[in-house]
């Protein structure tokens, strides 16, 4: 993990969050959203129901964030054991220099710590984003199932989107 530690993002961060997810964006495959459509008000509003309810954590290497996950209970009480809404956004320099396999490792550790314990943690990812399906099923995600035609690509085309989800060891 040379080169970057792992620590937990403050709300107070939130210009920082935004610059990581407007790079990430940019990039070809990046985020389902486009710059335009990241602003501090999304980027507050994902940090404070992370912070409140479920896990942020970034990769910092000294003041430059170069990747930030976040996931977060979506309620009610009976989905209390579970941690959605994931998102994982790596800058692109950093991208294949284990950001985002650190990342995970460390959401999955702060996730066990959480009263109620975490049991399981979801996300989506777009059936042409290969790459990181390959990168969650080597984490241990496994495919739960498929949204057809859930993404409208920028040139109209549609694609699934994967539903995948770990269970954490108890």
């Amino acid at each position: 993990m040379a080169g970057f530690d792992i620590r937990p993002v403050a709300v107070s961060q939130t210009d920082a969050v935004l610059a990581l997810y407007r790079a990430t964006a940019a990039a070809p495959g990046g985020l389902a959203r486009r710059p335009d459509e990241i602003d501090l008000a999304y980027v507050r509003g994902f940090l404070a129901k992370a912070s409140k309810d479920g896990v942020t954590l970034g990769a910092w290497d000294g003041d430059h964030l170069c990747g930030e996950i976040h996931a977060w209970r979506i309620g009610p009480d009976q989905f209390a054991h579970v941690l959605s809404d994931l998102t994982v956004a790596v800058d692109p320099a950093w991208q294949g220099r284990g950001v985002g396999s650190a990342l995970f490792r460390a959401l999955f550790e702060a996730a066990a710590t959480l009263t109620p314990r975490v049991l399981r943690v979801e996300l989506a990812a777009r059936e042409g984003n290969a790459s990181a399906i390959a990168l969650y099923q080597r984490l241990g995600f496994v495919i739960d199932g498929r949204f057809e035609k859930r993404v409208r690509m920028p040139d109209g085309a549609f694609e699934a989107d994967i539903a995948m989800g770990i269970i954490l060891p108890d």
